[in-house]
């Protein structure tokens, strides 16, 4: 369980990132963090690995006060991808980077083989093996940062932009690895801008504003709070549009494309 108790964290330059955040993050919950640029998404989740620590309040990670604890201890419960994987890649190959992590925390070399070449194949970059991490486009880094996460197993995996520089069928898979994390009672935290990618993972979303959680919950619910959205600069998915414009509707919004056209044909087949 992640666990914000009034956190307040003011940068360096006086500007207030986060401003008394209370919220809490179950073990095995799916939750999505929504709202404009600065609004104090990507410091919050800095919080829950121990980089930042609250100016005031305390942030609890399975109990563990990250004031108290060093940052190494908390990376093996929590894996977090950044929005810029520049900032975490730094081996001399894709494989040195994979293997780098395991090793550190004490696997066996057989281990740390099977766990590369499974990372490697799931995001399609074995091709890059003893290729330099420098060599790949933003979107095959972003994939390298969540292979090497995944690859040691956290308790908890944070992903923050994850969709950046990613493909359609990319971001297809990364939705399908975020669902079997789901399945295997993983605590997944998505920081992101991309709506439409969210929508159908149907997620608990935390909207952020100016530092302040102003609305948390399902996402059925929130993504149809209008004001709530506008007010946070945040987008509402297209399919939750489409359903409000249905005279004849069922009383959820499509959780994705296949179900809306599954209603759509069976509302108007003869």
């Amino acid at each position: 369980m992640i666990e914000f108790q009034d956190v307040t964290f003011v940068h360096q330059n006086g500007v207030k990132a986060l401003d008394g955040v209370t919220l809490k993050i179950e073990s095995g919950e799916t939750v999505a963090l929504v709202g404009e640029n600065g609004a104090g998404k990507t410091t919050l989740v800095k919080h829950v690995t121990g980089l930042l620590k609250p100016a005031s309040g305390r942030v609890l990670v399975d109990g563990q006060d990250t004031k108290a604890t060093s940052t190494a201890r908390l990376s093996r419960k929590v894996g977090v991808a950044f929005q810029n994987p520049d900032h975490q890649l730094f081996s001399e190959s894709v494989e040195e980077e994979m293997s780098f992590a395991l090793r550190n925390f004490g696997f066996p070399p057989e281990v740390v083989r099977n766990r590369v070449a499974w990372g490697l194949e799931l995001f399609g970059l074995e091709e890059y093996r003893k290729s330099s991490p420098l060599v790949l486009s933003g979107g095959e880094k972003k994939r390298l940062t969540l292979a090497c996460i995944l690859a040691w197993d956290p308790d908890v995996v944070i992903l923050d932009e994850p969709t950046v520089g990613q493909d359609s069928l990319q971001k297809e898979r990364l939705a399908g690895t975020i669902k079997l994390l789901k399945s295997a009672e993983k605590t997944v935290v998505v920081v992101s801008h991309d709506i439409e990618f969210l929508w159908p993972i149907q997620p608990r979303v935390v909207v952020m504003k100016a530092g302040k959680v102003v609305g948390d919950g399902p996402a059925p619910r929130i993504m149809q709070d209008e004001a709530l959205l506008a007010s946070a600069r945040v987008a509402q998915p297209q399919l939750v549009e489409f359903h409000r414009s249905l005279s004849s509707k069922p009383l959820e919004p499509f959780a994705d494309a296949l179900e809306a056209r599954r209603w759509v044909e069976g509302a108007f087949r003869p």
